[in-house]
């Protein structure tokens, strides 16, 4: 579905020029559930908007389902990023003065579909929301804006699915769910691209991509053990971190007792 070859992306920052693609080389089938990891500054979330033809490469070939589509214009690229893609974002980037089902209604608007409120609460119950779908996002939970959200990129019934930090914002519970509704719609067979820096996320794809410095250091497909192994690693290092904070927190506590026993 998507062929990368040698992506540059380069910004002017005063003299310097950084190049946040260097070369990127990248082959994404139909139907794959791919994760792109790496630290901030990596190139992952620019590789991203990239696939998704929401900016250009400064050099470089993409192609999506066999077309070269790097050098069409805005309103090519408009085009295919309202039939074809889907986006997720860790923001939600919901419209908070509109009711959910009209949220989910703003691709169609575009496309000039008939029968788009009849669309949108099918990606409502899709998701598990059409119960939901009168109330405004800020009536609702995190986890259920998130879900708007993938109601709304779904709602065209796109080929691709780019997500961008999609639980960044939600718990664990949450997170679980929306990943849960990613795994059900690759097995329906939408290609997904998700950007994490959670590596338990990230293990959850077939194949995990990590990044640095604008390049692709690592292209590794995951098997059950892998996961597993990476998932056990991450919760455990996730355990430390929260008994660390949680010993830091009780150490302040304690200093401070200290001081207004000491002053007393």
């Amino acid at each position: 579905m998507i062929e990368a070859e040698q992506l540059r992306k380069q910004y002017v920052m005063g003299d310097s020029v950084v190049d946040a693609l260097d070369g990127v080389d990248l082959r994404v089938p139909q139907g794959e559930f791919i994760s792109l990891t790496g630290p901030s500054g990596s190139g992952k979330s620019t590789l991203m908007h990239i696939l998704g033809c929401l900016d250009r490469p400064t050099s470089g070939v993409l192609r999506f389902g066999g077309e070269v589509i790097s050098n069409l214009s805005d309103k090519q690229l408009a085009r295919i990023r309202n039939q074809k893609i889907g986006f997720v974002f860790q923001t939600f980037n919901l419209i908070n003065r509109t009711s959910a089902v009209d949220n989910v209604m703003v691709p169609l608007v575009y496309t000039r579909r008939s029968f788009g409120r009849k669309t949108a609460m099918e990606a409502m119950e899709r998701v598990g929301l059409a119960k939901r779908a009168k109330h405004r996002p800020g009536e609702m939970s995190g986890g259920e804006c998130q879900r708007v959200a993938i109601a709304r990129a779904i709602v065209n019934k796109p080929q691709l699915i780019l997500a961008d930090e999609p639980t960044g914002n939600l718990d664990s519970k949450n997170g679980e769910q929306i990943m849960r509704i990613f795994h059900e719609l690759h097995a329906e067979g939408i290609t997904i691209v998700l950007v994490t820096h959670e590596m338990d996320i990230a293990a959850q794809a077939e194949r995990m991509i990590q990044m640095r410095d604008g390049k692709i250091v690592e292209d590794t497909a995951i098997d059950d053990r892998q996961r597993e192994e990476i998932m056990t690693v991450s919760h455990e290092v996730q355990t430390r971190a929260f008994r660390a904070k949680l010993a830091h927190k009780t150490g302040q506590a304690a200093t401070g007792a200290s001081r207004s026993t000491d002053t007393n």
